[in-house]
Order: structure tokens, then sequence, then C-alpha cells
């Protein structure tokens, strides 16, 4: 049995939402705010983007993000988190890698400009996400997926978590 639709007077109290057009608008400044993050859930993670922001781009921070690229299997420097990517790229990289039930661990690029740069200078890359396997750089969202579809990304994960 179908439900029945409600009667107007049903209707005339609630509250409908305001379409857009008619919502106050914030009010737009000119200043740049800097970016504020929520603090990273592992402590390792946080240390490194210490170390990262203190460098500020620094020749130190080659040896900071070696440390970081091998410290484990699988990183994946992002915008975003692995639960809340920031972009479809990185989206799309997390899912894959979900898929492929591997573990790896994510950094924030949004949440520090001087690491984001560092990362380009680092892998002579200029977009994110950038995807690093077994310390060496795999590739951006484009590769990753092509990798994905053709096999060979699953080949080099196994290849690396049995390394």
């Amino acid at each position: 049995m179908a439900a029945a639709a409600p009667s107007a007077t049903a209707l005339a109290g609630a509250a409908l939402p305001l379409p857009l057009s008619a919502r106050p608008q914030p009010a737009r400044f000119s200043v740049a705010l800097p970016r504020t993050a929520p603090p990273p859930p592992a402590l390792r993670l946080r240390s490194v983007r210490r170390l990262a922001a203190a460098e500020g781009g620094t020749p130190g921070m080659k040896e900071t993000l070696d440390k970081v690229v091998s410290a484990h299997k699988v990183v994946l420097f992002m915008k975003g988190t692995k639960d809340f990517p920031q972009c479809g790229f990185s989206h799309t990289v997390v899912q894959i890698l979900r898929s492929l039930d591997v573990p790896f661990e994510t950094l924030d690029v949004l949440a520090n400009d001087a690491l984001r740069q560092g990362l380009k200078d680092y892998s002579s890359w200029p977009t994110f996400p950038q995807l690093y396997i077994d310390g060496e750089f795999f590739g951006g969202c484009d590769i990753t997926l092509e990798a994905y579809k053709s096999g060979e990304l699953q080949e080099t994960l196994e290849k690396a978590m049995c390394s």
C-alpha cells in the first residue's frame, strides 16, 4: 500500500530549507589566513610534520622525506586524510589501496606548505597525490590507476610487502 501524501496543512508549519540564492552569504575578506589542521593521529607523523615545518625547504627536507618514505612500505602524500580526502585524485588512490587491502600511511600536504613544496622538489613531480612504495616514488593518480588496471600495481605491492 502506498503511503498517503502529507496534506498541505501538515506542511504549512514545517520549516523548509531556503534556496541557496536566498541564504545569507558570508562576508568575504581578502586577508589570507593560515591553514590549520587537526593534529594527526600518529605521533610519528606529528613529529615528521614538525621536522618538515622547522626545516622549511632547507636541504634537511630531503633527509626528512627520505626517513618518512623508508619508514613505511607504502606512503601516500595526499590532500586530506585517508578518511577524509580533500580532492578526487587523492580519493581515487586511497580507494585503490583499500581495495587491495594494503596497509599504508598518509600525510596531508595541505597541512604544511613547506612539506608540499619540499615533496615537489624531492620527487620532481608537481602534483598530488604522490605514492611511494618501498622507498621509491611510484607515481600520481593517473599512473597508479593505470598500473592498477594492468596488474602492475598489485605485483609491485606484493614484492614490497615480501621484502
